[in-house]
């Protein structure tokens, strides 16, 4: 299946049998299916593996065996940019030196050789992400929200199937926050991607994840409905972690 098909909607996500050390860390043993279109939140303490699972998926960590499958496609040894997946970070990996406009065009061109349509394309995503008339800015010119709607415009002019956040609201205060996540599930409902969104924040998971991985000592100790993990029927290691978390 090429990008193109891909991006009409999601793909669906497999790590089958996918384990993966650090330098004299434990061995990480990954098994997980989400499902095309779903929104899954993933969940754990620090070290757990969280970051390793989306640094997989989106081909900056080779598996050491097992297989990652995207859209049925076994992607496990593609490069990062052959990848069907967006990714967004904390620190949205905007360039200083380039304004708006230029760092969402990346995502079309990495030359930045845009057509008229990918600048036609890039408007329209700055637009829709409430950034029209910023397009000259630099990123330091940004407040944080800003920036990181800029990322959210590169994202969508990349049109991949697959979006990873790990952990991209989490410096933002709790409203700023729950703006962009209310962005990305609107961005969802119109482009139906499949959303993998590591978060520490319980209230990020309830607000637009309908499902909800919980990693432990780098395995997946639990999935299933987000309200059910969350339910007083929930594991016990879930728990613990609950206990530690603190609110954004």
């Amino acid at each position: 299946m090429s990008h193109a098909d891909q991006a009409k909607g999601g793909a669906d996500v497999v790590l089958d049998g996918v384990t993966f050390a650090w330098p004299k860390g434990r061995p990480m043993h990954f098994d997980l299916t989400v499902p095309a279109g779903e929104i899954l939140a993933i969940m754990g303490p620090s070290g757990s593996g969280k970051s390793t699972l989306l640094s997989l998926l989106a081909g900056f960590e080779t598996p050491t065996a097992g297989t990652i499958r995207i859209g049925g496609e076994d992607v496990s040894l593609l490069a990062p940019a052959a990848r069907p997946v967006s990714m967004i970070f904390q620190e949205n990996n905007l360039f200083a030196h380039l304004d708006v406009a230029a760092n969402v065009g990346l995502g079309r061109s990495p030359s930045l050789r845009l057509t008229t349509e990918d600048r036609v394309h890039v408007d329209q995503a700055l637009a829709r992400v409430g950034l029209a008339g910023k397009e000259r800015r630099l990123p330091r010119e940004l407040s944080g929200g800003e920036r990181q709607r800029v990322a959210l415009a590169r994202v969508l002019v990349r049109d991949r199937p697959v979006l990873l956040l790990d952990e991209a609201f989490a410096s933002l205060g709790p409203a700023l926050g729950d703006e962009m996540l209310d962005l990305v599930g609107g961005l969802h409902a119109s482009k139906g991607m499949t959303v993998l969104m590591v978060t520490h924040d319980p209230r990020d998971a309830r607000r637009i994840a309908p499902r909800t991985a919980f990693l432990e000592d780098g395995r997946i100790a639990a999935t299933g409905p987000t309200e059910d993990l969350f339910a007083a029927t929930r594991s016990a290691a879930f728990g613990r972690y609950l206990g530690e978390g603190s609110p954004r």
